[in-house]
């Protein structure tokens, strides 16, 4: 009985299309929602394409290790 139960089920997943969407869906399909969901509210807290931040620090700060910097050189392309 059980054999007969899991072998018609077997068959259904194989060969029809939305139960085997919705099996799909019952395992892996909420988890990957779940996680594009966080990706989208991460990639939307960046800001906007373009925008330019700019972290200063206060100007009494010397917590820093780093004294001066380096030149880099560069060339301007027309």
């Amino acid at each position: 009985m059980i054999f007969k139960f899991l072998f018609v089920l077997l068959l259904l997943i194989a060969f029809v299309p939305p139960v085997r969407r919705f099996f799909f869906w019952l395992l892996v399909g909420r988890q990957i929602a779940k996680e594009q969901r966080k990706a989208n509210e991460r990639f939307n807290q960046k800001g906007r394409e373009g925008e330019t931040r700019v972290h200063s620090t206060t100007p009494g700060a010397t917590d820093s290790k780093l004294k001066g910097g380096e030149y880099v050189n560069y060339e301007e392309v027309n």
